[in-house]
């Protein structure tokens, strides 16, 4: 090999060395795990440089010189290895590196002044050669792989710390909105705090229900409808003081004005009235709760179904829009005027609704999020007397079930809902309390894609 050749296979050597040091800095990410060795390990090629300049000092021929800059670049590679090997990808590397670079330190060895290998060992040192080749690629690709996995396991912990974060930030504020609004609340006058007291009883109550997994949809249906007489109750109180002070303001001045007076006086009047028409529904809503919260006695009374349709199907919705904003239907309610009583277990036949009316409420949301043009999401319920039996239909326009599952539909622990969103009990327990519990039945009628409607169908039994 003349001296041009062997120049040129410095050059190229020297390339190869700062391409594979390049991509070993960004594939190891050396910036931050070695960041003193990062910026030298740039200057690879330096030193075949300084080779080809001084090859008119050295008596060495460049071949062996070639030979042993590219085992100074695979010795640099291993040391660099041995430095970040706490990283798993870089032992794998390493791995892959030492069969290779003992065969090059063994090809190097063996290499005569011209740079090739004694002909005796020319054999052994290609089969080994080849070895050591197949066993770096092979390698090579497992820490690629391993290199992959353990950045997908970063970005998880990443999101995964982010939504810790966002997690504690909210709490923060949600605690420190319950410390504004405890605060307020101390102001308030002394029959607002009893009723605040009642209703913080009641909470408990309602706590203490949410446990029974008949009535767990309906906690946030009841937190919006307390929620809208409390906000009456509140303003109200609030303009009234307001009034009063006025008032008290008129009383003191030496030029009184009595038809002022009069009619501050009218309007605080109706402040009082409208602020106990609605503390006695608020006092309504947690006394029926109460009722439907108590252990069933198995007593049979008679009970106003389109009463009790009517209520839980305003909880059921409205505990849907608790937990999604932006979900709104249409509520249709036909109700004969002139049904007569029941003879039922109000508490279980409620338990029956609301299940009803819960997975209506989901099948219309389900369709709606297939963003189908025009759709309106509905759910109609419709009593009404057949003879000596009331009928109770739940319709909704939602996703229907398919003939194969409504065979299985009121089976124990079957339901079309996906894996975490439904036990599976609801419509058997709807089941059993409906024929079993009251000698009536319960059937579904559906087409898959279009609709489902529920048929309860209750004796009425009246007495006399």
């Amino acid at each position: 090999m003349n001296n041009a050749s062997g120049y040129g296979e410095l050059l190229f050597l020297a390339l190869m060395g700062f391409l594979l040091i390049k991509g070993l800095r960004k594939f190891l990410g050396l910036p931050h795990r070695l960041p003193r060795w990062n910026k030298p390990l740039g200057y690879i090629w330096v030193p075949a440089l300084a080779l080809l300049a001084g090859t008119a000092l050295l008596k060495v021929k460049l071949p062996l010189l070639a030979d042993g800059y590219w085992l100074f670049v695979l010795l640099t590679v291993a040391a660099v290895l041995v430095l970040v090997r706490d990283y798993r990808p870089a032992r794998t590397l390493l791995l892959a590196l030492t069969p290779f670079l003992l065969t090059k330190i063994i090809e190097y060895a063996l290499s005569g002044s011209d740079g090739r290998v004694l002909k005796e060992y020319d054999t052994l040192v290609d089969t080994t050669q080849g070895f050591s080749i197949i066993w770096l690629i092979t390698f090579v690709l497992i820490a690629r792989s391993q290199k992959i996995t353990l950045e997908k396991e970063r970005l998880l912990r990443e999101e995964e710390e982010r939504a810790k974060h966002l997690i504690e930030a909210q709490n923060a504020e949600l605690e420190r909105l319950v410390v504004e609004r405890t605060a307020a609340l101390t102001h308030q006058t002394a029959e607002l705090r009893a009723a605040l007291a009642e209703l913080r009883a009641a909470q408990v109550q309602l706590v203490q229900a949410e446990k029974m997994a008949s009535l767990g949809e309906l906690t946030a249906g009841i937190a919006h409808e307390i929620q809208n007489p409390l906000n009456f109750v509140n303003n109200f109180a609030d303009v009234s003081l307001e009034m009063l002070v006025e008032l008290r303001e008129e009383q003191a001045r030496q030029q009184r004005e009595p038809k002022l007076e009069a009619e501050l006086l009218n309007d605080i009047a109706q402040n009082l009235q409208k602020i106990h028409h609605h503390g006695q529904r608020a006092a309504s809503i947690v006394k029926g709760m109460l009722e439907h919260s108590r252990a069933s006695t198995g007593e049979r009374l008679p009970t106003n179904v389109n009463h009790l349709a009517e209520e839980y199907l305003r909880l059921a919705y409205q505990g849907l829009r608790a937990k999604d904003k932006s979900f709104n239907a249409t509520l249709t309610t036909e109700f004969e005027s002139t049904l007569p009583e029941v003879e039922a277990i109000g508490s279980d036949l409620g338990r029956v609704l609301l299940n009803l009316f819960s997975n209506a409420f989901y099948a219309v949301r389900q369709r709606q999020l297939k963003g189908e043009p025009g759709y309106i999401p509905t759910v109609t319920v419709i009593t009404r007397q057949v003879q000596d039996q009331v009928e109770i239909r739940v319709y909704d326009n939602g996703m229907g079930i398919p003939e194969a599952m409504r065979q299985k539909i009121f089976q124990p622990f079957f339901t079309t809902k996906p894996s975490g969103e439904g036990t599976g009990l609801g419509l058997s327990l709807s089941y059993d309390i409906v024929t079993q519990g009251h000698g009536g039945t319960l059937t579904v009628n559906s087409q898959d894609g279009k609709y489902t409607e529920f048929l309860i169908s209750l004796p009425i039994n009246q007495a006399g």
